[in-house]
């Protein structure tokens, strides 16, 4: 059963828009899940300008999430990391007590390229917010897949329909990416207490209820939910376990408020390490506001 239906804000990274489904005043998480963006489809062409590219910026108390339809993005970060993402791989970033990364369009600048994914955080439980940094890429070989009855599914991170995720997490939750034919049809167990899917393209049923493109369904606890595919449809599902509310304030996470301000004091005095081989510009504190519960 669908209890809530989200349609997504539009917002702008510096050069294009993207599609903010989570946090919104009508839900702010499910399960850990506290921020969901999708991002395009849209086609760069060659001589990109740099503006579009994500400078170095912070994160704490999460783990950022990156999984493409299409593109290429170049991931560095303050552990010396360098890593392309390709589609079906995940980059998962555990920010812990900190942690600065870029994000650039490197290949669309090179030759033109099609840019198509969800960037997702994950709200870290409270003994593991103030965790050592850690980047982990896994290419899609690496990743668990299944297929039956029209539907082929890719296990992002977590444990979902009997297989669990080399990913590795700090709390139960799901992610899961799917292509549906028309007419397939798949049940979604009741195995975590709060449930999601996110309809990327085509059209999806529940409960009597269709749920088109760039629209985000929370399911109602209590029991598996019935979907069936009205038309050829790529869905991402997720959740877990809540962890309780958060503090969310530009790119900080938090269960404590104070954390917030103390992760501001130590970007804004420059004392978060920008990512190696990518240090000459960052992107600084915006103005002040009040951080959202």
């Amino acid at each position: 059963m669908i209890e809530l239906v989200i349609d997504p804000k539009a917002r702008d990274i510096g050069g294009f828009a993207v599609a903010r489904v989570l946090p919104q005043a009508a839900r702010r998480m499910v399960g850990p899940f506290v921020f969901f963006d999708h991002m395009g489809p849209v086609d760069f062409a060659a001589g990109l300008a740099r503006s579009v590219d994500v400078r170095p910026h912070p994160h704490i108390g999460l783990a950022t999430v990156t999984y493409l339809f299409a593109g290429e993005i170049m991931h560095r970060d303050s552990l010396a990391t360098v890593q392309a993402i390709h589609p079906g791989e995940v980059n998962w970033m555990v920010a812990g007590r900190g942690i600065t990364h870029s994000e650039r369009f490197e290949k669309a600048r090179a030759q033109g390229d099609r840019m198509h994914g969800i960037q997702a955080w994950v709200a870290l439980p409270a003994e593991a917010e103030e965790a050592d940094p850690e980047f982990a890429h896994y290419g899609a070989d690496a990743l668990v897949s299944f297929d039956a009855g029209g539907v082929r599914g890719r296990l992002i991170a977590g444990t979902a329909f009997g297989l669990q995720a080399p990913v590795r997490t700090h709390s139960p939750l799901f992610y899961v990416h799917l292509e549906m034919a028309a007419g397939a049809r798949l049940t979604v167990p009741a195995e975590h207490p709060e449930r999601a899917m996110f309809v990327v393209a085509g059209a999806v049923e529940s409960g009597g209820r269709t749920v088109g493109p760039g629209r985000m369904a929370i399911f109602a606890g209590g029991g598996p939910v019935d979907l069936v595919a009205r038309a050829p449809s790529t869905v991402m599902l997720l959740g877990g376990t809540s962890l309780g509310p958060r503090f969310l304030e530009w790119n900080f996470v938090s269960s404590r408020r104070e954390r917030l301000d103390q992760a501001k004091a130590d970007w804004r005095a420059g004392r978060m390490k920008l990512p190696d081989f990518d240090d000459r510009e960052f992107v600084p504190l915006p103005a002040e506001r009040p951080a959202a519960p």
